[in-house]
This record gives structure tokens, C-alpha cells and sequence, in this order.
């Protein structure tokens, strides 16, 4: 028997790629799954899809940059399912291009995201983790952060920050009662390049995401794998990228 089932997990980023295959694959072990992102027709899908193979699914409109919307995703979780055990932060956006360019509103952007969207999930859980004596942070975030390139300054400062935050929390978190893992993606075939600025850094990334990316299925069992270790196993950190990928 899968070591999801019965699990209880929310999703935020779970309207398309790696955290729609995320939800997808959890409710087909066993898990109920609470999915949160902005943009609501595709959520319904999703959560149409998970309900017609027999899954546990429902689905909260939440923008990570607002704490309120994490808050109501958990509590929304604990009502409807009694308790929440896992809180996967998967939202994130990014913008390319060098420091010069001074893109300060696209910096605002990720760090409102990929940094504070994350905090705001740590505030809203960790309390109800508390309470329950467990609970598990599972957070995407990124080769960009492992390997530093020219135009990903900014991008890359923001994982490497939510690397750093999970790390610390783990260390506060000795008693047993708390697992952090923090997944790095390489290429996968998602959105998240779709909604940078310049039109030629655009259909770059898509070309390179096309050629050598993986499909977010692959880092979906990756997050499984992690949720799914006995309560005593912690998976701190999984890179997952294509075998190309240098």
C-alpha cells in the first residue's frame, strides 16, 4: 500500500505543469488533494480529472503574493479533510535577462512569488502542522539555483533563498515533528517560460525547454517519493533534470 494514502496535501502552482501532474499523481495514490492557483478554469479541469478517476479533489482560487489565500488553501484543507500533511509550495514565476537591464518590477515579482508566496505557506501551515505533531514542507525550486548563469540573477537568488529557508527550518525542526524537502527541476516542459517579456528570450527558453525538457510527470513521482518515506525518513534535497541538461 502507497504511503500517500490517506494523506492529506495541498498544492499551490496546480492549475498546469509540475504542479497539476503533482496533484494528478498524489490522488492517484491514495492522497486527497487540496489545489490552489489563480486561475480557476483550469483548476476545475484538473480536479474534474482527479474526481473522474476515482480521486479526492477540490480546488481554492489563491495568489501566493496574498497571505490570506494561503490561510483560507489550509483551512480549507482542515475543514473539508480534517487536517493537512503536506503543503507543496510549487507556484513561481520568472524573468530573464541581466542585472543592468534593472527589470526592478520583474525582481518584485519573483521575489513576491518564489520567496514570499513561500512564507506565506510556511505561516499558514506551520501552525496547523504544530498542532498535529507532523507535517511536511515540500517546495519546488531549481537548478537555476545550483548551477549560476548570466540572466538568472535574480531568478536564481530567489530559489537559493527558499533553499536556504527550508534548510534553516529543518535545523529548528529536530523533534521529529517536521520534514522539509526541496526539489530542483531542470528543463521541464511547463508554462513558466510563456510569460517573459522579451519575445527572443521567450522562444529561446521554449526551443530549449522543447528540445531537452522533461515532462513534469517525472518530477511529480519525484515529490511523491519524498511524501510517501515513513514518517522518520526525511528527503531533504532532490535534483531531477534531463540526462542532456549541462
Amino acid at each position: 500500500m502507497s504511503g500517500l494514502v490517506g494523506k492529506v496535501v495541498a498544492v499551490t502552482g496546480a492549475s498546469s505543469g509540475i504542479g497539476a501532474a503533482t496533484a494528478v499523481e498524489l490522488a492517484g495514490k491514495g492522497a486527497a488533494v487540496v489545489l490552489g492557483a489563480r486561475r480557476t478554469d483550469r483548476l476545475e479541469a484538473v480536479v474534474a480529472r482527479i474526481r473522474g478517476e476515482g480521486g479526492r479533489a477540490v480546488m481554492v482560487e489563491v495568489d501566493v503574493t496574498a497571505r490570506a489565500d494561503l490561510e483560507k488553501l489550509v483551512g480549507v484543507a482542515v475543514d473539508r479533510f480534517g487536517r493537512l500533511d503536506v503543503l507543496v509550495g510549487n507556484a513561481g514565476v520568472t524573468r530573464i535577462g541581466p542585472v543592468a537591464d534593472l527589470d526592478v518590477d520583474g525582481w518584485d515579482a519573483m521575489i513576491d512569488v518564489n520567496l514570499r508566496g513561500v512564507l506565506h505557506g510556511i505561516a499558514a501551515a506551520l501552525p496547523v502542522f504544530r498542532s498535529q505533531g507532523r507535517g511536511h514542507f515540500v517546495t519546488t525550486v531549481s537548478t537555476s539555483g545550483l548551477k549560476i548563469v548570466p540572466t538568472q540573477a535574480v531568478y536564481a537568488s530567489t530559489k537559493n533563498a527558499v533553499r536556504t529557508l527550508l534548510e534553516a527550518l529543518r535545523q529548528e525542526s529536530t523533534d521529529g515533528t517536521l520534514r522539509t524537502t526541496s526539489i530542483s527541476p531542470g528543463y521541464v516542459r511547463t508554462e513558466l517560460v510563456d510569460h517573459l517579456d522579451d519575445p527572443e528570450q521567450r522562444e529561446q527558453a521554449r526551443q530549449a525547454m522543447a528540445t531537452l525538457g522533461i515532462a513534469p510527470e517525472a518530477v511529480a513521482r519525484a515529490i511523491a517519493f519524498a511524501i510517501e518515506q515513513a514518517d522518520d525518513v526525511e528527503i531533504g534535497d532532490i535534483t531531477i533534470r534531463p540526462t542532456r541538461q549541462g
